[in-house]
């Protein structure tokens, strides 16, 4: 098994701060959503524990990843990847959890998740198997969009949209909607980044370590606040069942 040696960080070192700072906030906001599992019904605490997992998931990979920067000097593209084909599928589970009381079948939940995987193993062969040529960045670009693509229109306009809509829950509405917004917004830095590399359209516009920056900044906004958004519909929910009860 390959291990990395814990490796001391500089004061200036702000790409190994930042993997420092990620790893250390999705610690814990992990054990923020294990700890307030019990405060919820049955119904709720799947979602929470998806969150939980999230970001669980996400603390151990930059705990890897900052040793590996830290002891290379180089970005850790595949810990990266690995990392989020863990990840963004169960980020793609909350949108079934949150509407399966509304008639969420599998159905949904699979097509989400192989939209997912097929974005992000395109989004490697891109950019870890670059040639440098913006030909071969080009082509993988566009058949990872296509699942992000499919990802997006599914949360603001297709089933997910539908039976949020369907679900006659304001709760539920306002949460998937929010959530839309994190995968329109939230993971637009993914494929800026992405055309930064090599061969990219937008290659040399930002140096390897700007973009390791924006990526770990990016991930716990986005890890984070996906399990937030899960915790307060969760709360606001059971305040509401408990007020009609």
């Amino acid at each position: 098994m390959f291990l990395l040696e814990i490796q001391p960080m500089l004061a200036n070192d702000y790409v190994g701060f930042t993997f420092f700072i990620g790893c250390m906030a999705m610690m814990a906001a992990s054990a923020f959503f294990f700890f307030t599992m019990n405060d919820f019904d049955s119904k709720w605490k799947t979602s929470i524990l998806v969150s939980g997992l999230i970001t669980f998931i996400a603390a151990v990979h930059y705990w890897y990843m900052r040793d590996y920067y830290a002891a290379t000097g180089e970005s850790p593209t595949f810990f990266r990847y690995v990392d989020w084909t863990l990840t963004v599928p169960l980020m793609c589970v909350e949108f079934y959890l949150l509407t399966k009381a509304a008639g969420a079948k599998m159905g949904l939940l699979w097509k989400l998740i192989i939209a997912s995987v097929w974005m992000l193993v395109a989004g490697y062969i891109g950019e870890a198997m670059s040639d440098g040529t913006t030909g071969h960045s080009v082509q993988w670009g566009v058949i990872s969009t296509l699942g992000y693509l499919y990802i997006l229109y599914t949360a603001w306009f297709g089933e997910v949209a539908k039976l949020a809509e369907n679900s006659g829950d304001a709760v539920v509405k306002k949460g998937v909607r929010i959530l839309a917004w994190f995968i329109l917004v939230g993971w637009a830095i993914y494929p800026i980044g992405y055309m930064c590399m090599p061969g990219g359209w937008l290659s040399g516009a930002f140096d390897a370590g700007s973009l390791d920056i924006f990526y770990n900044l990016a991930d716990a906004v986005n890890k984070i606040g996906f399990g937030l958004v899960v915790y307060s519909v969760a709360v606001e929910a059971t305040a509401a069942a408990k007020a009609n009860a």
